[in-house]
């Protein structure tokens, strides 16, 4: 009677069981793609503006507000190539103090005065991971400003880019 009543009945328990388990690995290692998960590529926000260095056009952001400053180029993993962003700060002559939080790319700081390059800081890295916000470097131009421009680290020597040069700032 056992063979006969329990034996199939334990059996199909053990498919069912093997089955599910089969059907959980498949569902753990393959899964299907969410929205969240699929990776979308950094694309630069906003109307770009045009200013230009030593004859090099460079498509701009702009960070008028102090959120935009404060935001900046931070956690973007991609700045396109001939492209940055300006830092205005509706006065003349600041001096403000610039750090890499939360970036995750290499820039170029140009601090502009009076049309005019006063400062780079080249090749500035961004800090690593979980850097506490007291120990990140900061950067200033050590003079009053106009601007700031942010681009790819390197750009300023792939383009010639040196202090003195003339900076054509009347598209923005």
């Amino acid at each position: 009677m056992f063979k006969q009543v329990f034996l199939p009945i334990l059996i199909v328990i053990a498919f069912i069981v093997g089955v599910g388990i089969f059907l959980q690995k498949s569902a753990t290692i393959l899964p299907s793609p969410s929205p969240t998960s699929i990776p979308t590529p950094t694309i630069t926000p906003g109307p770009l503006k045009s200013i230009s260095i030593n004859g090099k056009k460079i498509y701009v952001e702009i960070a008028s507000t102090p959120e935009t400053r404060e935001k900046g180029l931070s956690g973007r993993s991609y700045l396109a190539p001939d492209s940055g962003m300006v830092f205005t700060f509706g006065t003349t002559s600041v001096s403000p103090i610039f750090w890499m939080k939360d970036m995750l790319i290499p820039l170029d700081f140009i601090w502009i005065k009076d049309g005019k390059v006063v400062k780079i800081d080249k090749n500035v890295q961004p800090p690593a991971p979980n850097t506490p916000d007291n120990q990140l470097s900061e950067y200033a131009p050590g003079t009053p400003i106009d601007y700031v421009l942010e681009v790819n680290g390197g750009f300023s020597d792939q383009n010639g880019i040196t202090v003195g040069n003339t900076v054509d700032l009347s598209q923005i």
